[in-house]
């Protein structure tokens, strides 16, 4: 692009010069003619390419907007569909001190529901970027810690009536992800790999319950040096006993609706992980920040459906039936296919 208009300039700038003097003689003027021709198509031709460069270029944002706007229509009519077919279920408004997931930038008139284990991380250094104003620096160098709660602001913290207005007029959005996905990533993460705090909230009890382990340590480097592990299975049995229902309840692995209530709050902007780069691109530009702040990159890690069989297909089939419909919601909402393969016989 900037080729051609130096190549404009410079054709210009020839046909200034071979024109200026009208007391040259007849050979020379004959030249001139000739390059004053030359100059003209050269500039017709160059700003042909300039006008057609330009054009593509914005029917292709053009397309690309509006290629944004039906995906999100699409989102907010398929999370609108599911919570008008299922009232009942969704008929309580949540307390305000369930909203303990929503970020909110006031610069921006900004909220962010953050669902752990859908790119949170990343999404919560843009917000903790945006808090310190332009111009912004790279959220991917962020040095302190984004889970922190003194760097961000929790809409549950403010007000009632606070909560009220910026719930209807800030622009909110949410991330999410495949549920059963989500929910290997929130084993692996912590519970398969020991934790202190997950191996004595939740490993423990698992290991005693399902894991043949009537005594497992109480101390947390004594239960790692003697490798005791959670299994897959024994996770989510613990997860479908009802003797521990509202103790088995975790964010990593809490329904991703229970987390961020859409059924209540009318989201502007649902992004997937699994298109994590391209939504969180269009987010920044629906925003009006595309160019002032960059997202941070994260390798986009799809996990197969014949990962996932061997992960699910370890559980019975009455197992895998009730997680799913522990889980059905959203599936739902959020527009992921029934995974029928694993709940057929």
């Amino acid at each position: 692009m900037i080729s051609l208009w130096v190549l404009t300039v410079l054709l210009l700038c020839s046909c200034s010069i071979a024109t200026a003097d009208e007391n040259i003689n007849p050979v020379a003027m004959k030249l001139s003619g000739q390059l004053l021709g030359l100059c003209t198509h050269g500039l017709f031709v160059s700003i042909c390419l300039i006008m057609l460069i330009s054009y593509v270029t914005d029917m292709s944002v053009m397309v690309k907007a509006r290629r944004m706007r039906q995906r999100q229509e699409e989102r907010r009519q398929q999370i609108n569909k599911t919570c008008n077919s299922n009232k009942q279920r969704f008929f309580e408004e949540p307390n305000p001190d369930l909203l303990n997931h929503l970020l909110v930038d006031d610069a921006h008139c900004l909220i962010y529901c953050y669902v752990p284990k859908v790119a949170c991380s990343n999404l919560k250094k843009i917000m903790v970027t945006l808090k310190t104003g332009p111009p912004y620096g790279d959220p991917s160098l962020l040095t302190t810690t984004v889970h922190d709660s003194e760097n961000l602001t929790f809409l549950k913290d403010l007000p009632k009536h606070e909560i009220t207005a910026k719930l209807k007029h800030y622009t909110k959005f949410l991330f999410v992800r495949d549920p059963f996905v989500r929910l290997i990533s929130a084993y692996r993460n912590k519970i398969e790999v020991p934790q202190r705090y997950f191996y004595e909230r939740y490993s423990r009890n698992i290991l005693r319950l399902y894991g043949n382990q009537p005594n497992p340590p109480a101390d947390f480097n004594l239960a790692r040096a003697s490798k005791l592990k959670v299994s897959f299975d024994n996770f989510i049995q613990y997860l479908l006993d009802p003797q521990t229902k509202g103790k088995s309840d975790d964010e990593h692995w809490k329904q991703m609706n229970k987390v961020c209530f859409p059924c209540h709050i009318q989201y502007d902007f649902i992004g997937h992980q699994e298109d994590m780069n391209e939504d969180s691109e269009d987010l920044l530009e629906m925003l009006k920040l595309r160019n002032e702040i960059r997202v941070p990159q994260s390798p986009v890690i799809r996990t197969s459906y014949e990962s996932l069989v061997q992960w699910y297909t370890t559980l019975p089939l009455n197992t895998r039936r009730k997680l799913y419909n522990r889980y059905e919601m959203d599936f739902e909402l959020f527009g992921y296919s029934r995974p029928d393969g694993l709940l057929e016989s």
